[in-house]
């Protein structure tokens, strides 16, 4: 039987350090010395850590989080959702993914190059904030005559206000909101 192998994430975008835990949660030997919570760069796991003693922790700030000695953090305590990030950790969401966006065009413009239609009815596209039926047929021309290249090519030709705004959006609403289709995320 084949199994799809586990999907983890390797690099994650500080949200929250909390140095002393959880506020109000029990004291257990991992709680002690604080929580981070993340979100993940290829995913968008929104995931809590146990902090390294000797790592400083800055929002924001990429690190690694992959198996190995290069870890810049204890273990991964596990998943979270949304509801269960803290107020700093909300307020940084958008900024940090829309960090992850840009650092990562190819991955978000070859999206919108090969994105398909999930239904008869309706397409990917449309499941972006900002992209209704008039703008996915315009963007859908303009891609095949020529693939974008870059956000601001998309920007140009589709005349899109922000591409990574836009897709950070949609991120958001997948992570805050249970959704029919997650075309960023995985579903928690």
């Amino acid at each position: 039987m084949y199994r799809e192998p586990k999907k983890y994430e390797e690099y994650a975008y500080v949200l929250e350090f909390l140095p002393h835990g959880r506020p109000g949660a029990p004291r257990t030997s991992h709680s002690a010395s604080g929580v981070v919570q993340l979100l993940g760069e290829e995913y968008f796991t929104l995931l809590e850590a146990s902090p390294l003693p000797e790592v400083e922790y800055n929002i924001r700030d990429r690190i690694f989080v992959g198996k190995g000695d290069r870890a810049k953090v204890g273990h991964i305590l596990g998943r979270i959702s949304y509801e269960e990030l803290y107020s700093a950790g909300k307020a940084e969401l958008q900024a940090a993914i829309e960090l992850v966006v840009q650092n990562n065009d190819t991955r978000f413009i070859d999206f919108i190059n090969e994105s398909q239609s999930l239904t008869p009815r309706m397409h990917s596209l449309e499941l972006i904030p900002g992209i209704g039926k008039r703008l996915m047929f315009q963007i859908l021309d303009l891609r095949e005559r020529f693939p974008f290249e870059s956000y601001a090519d998309l920007k140009e030709r589709a005349n899109l206000p922000d591409p990574v705004k836009l897709i950070a959006r949609r991120v958001i609403k997948e992570l805050s909101e249970e959704q029919k289709y997650y075309i960023f995320s995985r579903p928690m």
